[in-house]
């Protein structure tokens, strides 16, 4: 995952954009509780292209405490891909992810840590008490992670919550990409980890403006989209384009078949009787309508299934030329010792 060979007990990720007035604080209240842990750690800290003096300040700190590495983007690349270096550069066999708004709390890493040795390979945290606005942030929040629970299976009440812990064997087989990182607790389950949640403390933004907006939404839920592909069918296209591309030929097969009937037996419809519902005189004027419909089903179903069967070329290409194993292993116990005999 990295070049560096020392590990450490503990690393902390934290993005940043734009966050000159809250870095000090941070650094002062975060450097405390760490120093009462009583294990090694890091603090990482993106600069994702900051165009104020956020990365001065950073610079600052690094100077007075070797604890503290500083990643710098050259322009912006968004908070997935911050979060993404962090855990690319990340020592510690824990890392836990917050912002740098001063509206998570360092109080709580204590905790995500004891709800982790609890068994868990990722714990959330729930802002239950969140000091945003309701229209721009709470409301469209709350749907968004009724709608990511429901649909990911991962039943937890806050994915935007930067405030996580994660194992480091679980998320090194996670790759981040567009504005997935709300989604890594469900790409963790995917790849079977544990996942909990513990209510964390939310407090008002102190200095700055917020960097999220509800111009998100739109994609989060094509993000959502990708990642439920991901989990059900990212080793099966054909299941699901297959499926679509069969249904799609068997209703334009009806289709067609009604038509062909209708035109050899029925020309001129039939006026009494149960077949006077299906040809009716009325219904075989629009015969080139529905032809039409019929014809663009069975081109699309072939169309889908195509797709499906070049999902398959592609995924395999993928796992095989990779050697990208289709399974995650959490352990293997024994064997080590071969008997002689």
């Amino acid at each position: 995952m990295n070049t560096q060979t020392t590990k450490i007990d503990l690393s902390i990720v934290i993005p940043v954009l734009n966050e000159e007035g809250n870095l000090k604080e941070l650094h002062d209240r975060l450097a405390h509780e760490l120093s009462q842990l009583q294990v090694s750690y890091e603090i990482i800290i993106v600069d994702d292209g900051s165009t104020d003096l956020s990365l001065e300040v950073l610079r600052e700190i690094t100077s007075i405490d070797g604890a503290v590495k500083v990643i710098s983007f050259r322009r912006n690349f968004g908070q997935t891909a911050a979060i993404s270096a962090g855990f690319e550069h990340a020592r510690g066999d824990v890392i836990i992810t917050m912002d740098a708004d001063l509206q998570n709390d360092p109080v709580d890493i204590k905790r995500l840590l004891e709800k982790l040795n609890d068994g868990y390979d990722v714990v959330s945290g729930w802002r239950a008490k969140r000091h945003d606005g309701f229209i721009l942030r709470r409301l469209p929040s709350l749907l968004a992670n009724r709608l990511i629970s429901r649909m990911t299976d991962v039943h937890i009440h806050d994915f935007g919550c930067t405030l996580k812990a994660y194992r480091k064997e679980v998320v090194q087989h996670i790759n981040l990409y567009g504005e997935m990182h709300r989604f890594i607790p469900a790409l963790a389950s995917w790849v079977g980890a544990k996942i909990g949640e513990i209510e964390v403390t939310h407090h008002p933004r102190k200095h700055g403006k917020s960097k999220y907006g509800i111009s998100r939404t739109t994609r989060v839920i094509l993000d959502l989209i990708t990642v439920k592909f991901l989990m059900k069918f990212s080793t099966r296209p054909i299941q699901v384009f297959g499926t679509m591309g069969l249904i799609a030929n068997i209703v334009g097969f009806i289709i067609l078949c009604y038509l062909t009937i209708g035109k050899l037996f029925f020309p001129a419809g039939v006026e009494t009787g149960i077949l006077s519902y299906l040809y009716s005189e009325t219904r075989l004027t629009e015969r080139m309508p529905m032809l039409m419909l019929g014809v663009l089903l069975i081109v699309i179903g072939v169309q889908f299934i195509t797709m499906g069967l070049l999902g398959e070329l592609i995924v395999r290409t993928y796992h095989e030329s990779q050697k990208k194993p289709i399974y995650v292993i959490r352990e293997i116990i024994g064997g080590e010792i071969l008997s002689d005999e």
